[in-house]
C-alpha cells in the first residue's frame, strides 16, 4: 500500500491526535493509523475503489492534520517575499498559489499554499509533520519585518471535496458562485450554515474545492456534503488514494520527492522561483543553478514489467548506481507502475532506459513525460 500523504511517514506511537472529524471516520468504516502525529483513516472501501470514485466521480477526504499560519501586519508581504521563492506580490485578495519555503541552500523548508486574504493579511498551509518547524522557521525570519506569525491550526478544520461532480453537489449547499469560481481562486461563503474559506484547490489533479470550517462545524458540513452527493456517487477518501491520486498528477509529496536536501530546480518546480521580485532567502543558489543548469532533476518514469518501484529504491543505468526513486505505486487509473527519481543529466529525456533495484532484482523502467495524468477540461 502506498504511503499516505501530507509530509510526514505512519509512525508508531501512543497518543496521536484527532481531527475533529475522527468519530465520523468511526462510524464510516474508515481504517485509522497513525500518521505526522495524527489518527487519520487510510482508506475506506479501499485505495482502487477510492482512487476511481475521484477520477469519476467525486471523493471528500479529511485533510485537517495541515497546519495553518496566519500572517499579518503592514510587513506581510515584504516578509512572505523574503522567506519564499514565488512571487507573493502577484497575489490579489481571493487567490492564492502553490509556493516553497526555501533554505539558504534553496531547497524545502516546506511546500506550502499562500491564500491571500486581504492587504496585510494572509494565509499559510502547510504539510502536517513540518508545522512546528515551519512556525520556528517563520518566527526566526520576522525580525524587523511589522508582522505577526499566528499558528491558526486549531482554528480550522480542512476537507478536500475532489472530482468531477464535486462542483454538482456543493453548489445547492453554498451561497457561493462555485462553479465559476477560477483555480486557486477561494470565497468567504456559507455552506450549510456554516461560514467557510472556500478554495478551488486540491492535490489530486481534480476538480474540486478544499473547505476551512471551523472544527465545531465540521462533522455537520463533512454529513452535508455526504448527503448531497449520495445521488452523484461521491465516496469518503482516505489517505493512500490520496497518494495514488497525487502521484498520477505528478505532485510532489514532502518527505519523499522535496526535501531540505533537494533544491526547487532539482525538483522541476522552477516555475514556483521568481528570481526578478528580489532578494529571498536561497535566491543565490537557485540563480546559479538557472544560469549553469543542475546536475540531476526529479523525473516520472514507467516500469516496463509488473513490478512496483517504491520510495528508496535505487536505480542504476549498467552497473553505476545513479538516483534513487523517491515515490512509486501502481497507478490505478492509468494501470500501471509509476514513478518518480532523481537522474543525473543526461538521463532525463522520455524514453530514456534504466534500471531500478526492487528486493535485489533489476527490473527496467524508462523514462516519461509528467504529469502521467492530466484530467480533460
Amino acid at each position: 500500500m502506498p504511503a499516505p500523504t501530507g509530509g510526514g511517514s505512519v509512525t508508531e506511537t501512543t497518543a496521536p491526535r484527532r481531527t475533529p472529524l475522527h468519530d465520523v471516520h468511526v462510524s464510516a468504516g474508515g481504517r485509522l493509523v497513525e500518521f505526522a502525529g495524527w489518527s487519520m483513516p487510510v482508506q475506506y472501501e479501499g485505495v482502487l475503489a477510492e482512487h476511481t470514485a475521484v477520477r469519476t466521480r467525486a471523493g471528500l477526504f479529511d485533510v485537517s492534520h495541515m497546519g495553518q499560519a496566519a500572517i499579518r501586519g503592514p510587513g506581510a508581504l515584504q516578509f512572505l517575499q523574503r522567506v519564499t521563492c514565488n512571487d507573493v506580490s502577484r497575489l490579489a485578495p481571493g487567490r492564492a498559489h502553490y509556493n516553497a519555503l526555501t533554505t539558504p541552500g534553496g531547497a524545502f523548508v516546506d511546500d506550502l499554499l499562500v491564500y491571500m486574504l486581504g492587504p496585510g493579511d494572509y494565509l499559510v498551509v502547510l504539510n502536517a509533520a513540518n508545522t512546528p518547524k515551519d512556525l520556528a522557521w517563520l518566527g526566526k525570519h520576522a525580525g524587523g519585518f511589522h508582522v505577526e506569525v499566528v499558528d491558526d491550526s486549531d482554528r480550522w478544520a480542512l476537507l478536500a471535496l475532489q472530482g468531477p461532480r464535486a462542483a454538482d453537489i456543493l453548489r445547492p449547499l453554498t451561497d457561493a458562485e462555485v462553479s465559476t469560481l477560477r483555480y486557486y481562486g477561494f470565497v468567504r461563503a456559507s455552506v450549510r450554515g456554516a461560514e467557510c474559506i472556500v478554495a478551488r484547490t486540491g492535490y489530486t489533479g481534480e476538480d474540486g474545492f478544499e473547505l476551512f470550517v471551523s472544527p465545531e462545524a465540521a462533522a455537520a458540513v463533512w454529513e452535508a456534503l455526504m448527503q448531497a452527493g449520495a445521488s452523484h456517487g461521491l465516496v469518503p477518501a482516505g489517505l493512500a488514494a490520496r497518494d495514488t491520486l497525487r502521484l498520477e498528477a505528478r505532485m510532489a509529496l514532502y518527505g519523499n520527492d522535496i526535501d531540505e536536501t533537494t533544491s526547487v530546480l532539482e525538483a522541476d518546480l522552477g516555475w514556483i522561483v521568481k528570481l526578478d521580485k528580489g532578494e529571498f532567502v536561497g535566491r543565490e543558489i537557485l540563480d546559479r543553478q538557472r544560469r549553469e543548469g543542475v546536475t540531476r532533476k526529479l523525473i516520472g518514469f514507467e516500469m516496463t514489467g509488473r513490478s512496483i518501484a517504491r520510495h528508496g529504491h535505487a536505480a542504476f543505468r549498467g552497473d553505476e548506481r545513479v538516483g534513487i526513486v523517491t515515490s512509486g505505486s501502481y497507478a490505478p487509473w492509468l494501470k500501471k507502475s509509476i514513478g518518480l527519481a532523481y537522474l543525473p543529466a543526461g538521463m532525463w529525456k522520455p524514453g530514456t532506459p534504466f534500471d531500478v533495484d526492487i528486493r535485489g532484482r533489476r527490473e527496467s523502467a524508462a523514462v516519461v513525460a509528467t504529469p502521467f495524468y492530466k484530467r480533460s477540461r
